[in-house]
């Protein structure tokens, strides 16, 4: 199992584009991904779950990654986050 945290710095916090992108970097991966904030936890592959833990702007997502590619879909999804949010 991996797990990271990142702390939203985009103004608006997580809106369909960063959730989408987060999504879309997760799919491809064998390994289970699920985001939690404030208590909620969300399917790291699917946008509208994404979006539904409802994280704005210096909010902590905590990612936990299982799976037999979990090492690069944590590196894949950390990258990606820096990214879009």
């Amino acid at each position: 199992m991996q797990e990271f945290t990142h702390t939203i710095k985009d103004p608006h916090g997580i809106h369909a584009r960063p959730a989408g992108l987060i999504a879309s970097a997760a799919k491809p991966f064998a390994a289970s991904v699920s985001v939690s904030c404030g208590g909620k936890t969300a399917d790291g592959k699917r946008l509208l779950s994404l979006m539904s833990l409802g994280a704005r702007c210096g909010d902590v997502l905590c990612f936990r990654i299982e799976g037999d590619d979990e090492a690069e879909a944590a590196e894949t999804l950390r990258r990606r986050c820096e990214e879009v949010i």
